[in-house]
């Protein structure tokens, strides 16, 4: 699997540990049900990026399955944070979203999804570190217009649809300013109950379709 994905690494490191492109996530340790979910998207158009969609067009789900899961077992390198040029009272402001929610929103802290310590949670859940302000901040819009999509019920389009722009700069800006801890694994799954309901953490998404 690791010749057979020699064409993610330009864009997404050795691996898929990352690189210092600011819009290519590192794909590393991330929960194989998230990153499966996320390859059948491209291959179905609910994420739009015609490179992957171009990639993943005629692959078969149990090969994408296969590579999900080759990702998810690698050990993800720390990565190099680089403070983001932003207000001290945005980072707070991120900070405070990140950790408490925005209740008068009915918007759950990002830590009650992601795990406390924000490393994702098995099986469909990613992680949220080591991802630059510009990628946090561009996949929030695209769930706020439509371009990215999940499975039904999709949690993040109705969160970021109900963030304010000052508020997704203020968690993006936020994020950035995290470091990648040296054990960077998710949280194992549990019958822990989700504050919201959503599509792309039941089980049986992960599972390859026939």
């Amino acid at each position: 699997m690791e010749a057979r994905t020699l064409a993610c690494v330009g864009c997404h490191g050795d691996k898929g540990r990352g690189v210092a492109n600011v819009y290519f996530p590192r794909l590393a340790g991330k929960p194989a049900g998230y990153l499966y979910n996320q390859l059948i998207a491209f291959q179905e158009g609910r994420r739009r990026y015609a490179p992957m969609n171009y990639l993943l067009a005629y692959l078969p789900p149990a090969y994408l399955k296969q590579m999900a899961d080759y990702f998810a077992a690698q050990s993800p390198a720390p990565l190099a944070v680089t403070a983001p040029a932003a207000p001290p009272a945005t980072i707070a402001q991120g900070q405070q979203i990140v950790s408490k929610g925005l209740p008068d929103k009915k918007i759950p802290a990002c830590t009650a999804c992601h795990g406390t310590a924000l490393t994702g949670r098995e099986p469909g859940i990613p992680g949220l570190l080591g991802l630059r302000t510009d990628y946090v901040s561009a996949q929030l819009g695209a769930w706020r217009y439509g371009t990215r999509t999940a499975l039904a019920p999709d949690c993040m389009q109705i969160v970021a649809s109900t963030l304010s722009e000052p508020e997704v700069a203020a968690v993006s800006a936020y994020l950035a300013t995290l470091p990648v801890p040296q054990q960077d694994k998710p949280v194992a799954a549990d019958t822990t109950q989700l504050p919201m309901a959503c599509g792309s953490q039941n089980p049986h998404a992960a599972e390859a379709k026939p």
